[in-house]
């Protein structure tokens, strides 16, 4: 085979011929791996709507209510409300985004916390992965304020990371007001 000569036209046919063929690839592996990468992430959601919410026997998923960016999951145990998982947010984090789902008991206590996404600095910032967050388990907002001990509140922050638990007070905090004002007040009506 002869060697092709080296001109402006056959490098840029060249190059053009290799973005074609990686964009298809990148394509391919893209539809491949969306199904069970989105199953993956429902199945995790699920799995912490089990972990912070009291034992219930319906299936919160199926009348979730999403008001304001915040989802909603309400379980019951014979028909009777046991808490809400509320999936909530923070753009305050020092990696920026994350989201977390908290469990409230029907007074507005918290359950318990979980994390469902974060990129925050690693051995810093991702510890409240650890038991950090359990501080907040049992925790009724309305005499726990939910702030770090540094801007007054009764959280501990994490060593190094007072941007990452102010954040995490941020999520919790919006969790909690969005549970009241939604859920909360109006099932009680």
């Amino acid at each position: 085979m002869a060697k092709l000569e080296s001109s402006l036209k056959n490098m840029v046919l060249c190059l053009l011929l290799i973005s074609m063929v990686m964009s298809a690839a990148l394509g391919i592996v893209y539809a491949i791996t969306k199904g069970p990468i989105e199953k993956t992430s429902k199945q995790a959601e699920i799995d912490a709507i089990k972990n912070v919410l009291p034992s219930f026997d319906n299936d919160p998923t199926k009348e979730a209510k999403t008001i304001d960016g915040l989802v909603y999951y309400v379980a019951t145990q014979s028909g009777e409300i046991v808490g809400c998982a509320v999936k909530t947010y923070t753009n305050k984090g020092f990696a920026g985004h994350f989201e977390i789902m908290v469990g409230f008991k029907p007074d507005g206590t918290i359950f318990k916390t979980a994390i469902l996404d974060q990129k925050e600095t690693p051995g810093l910032g991702d510890k409240m992965k650890t038991k950090w967050k359990d501080q907040f388990n049992e925790k009724n907002p309305t005499s726990y304020k939910l702030a770090v001990k540094k801007d007054g509140g009764d959280v501990d922050a994490i060593t190094a990371s007072t941007i990452t638990s102010r954040a995490f007070c941020d999520a919790v905090s919006r969790a909690y007001n969005g549970y009241m004002n939604n859920i909360l007040n109006t099932t009680n009506k």
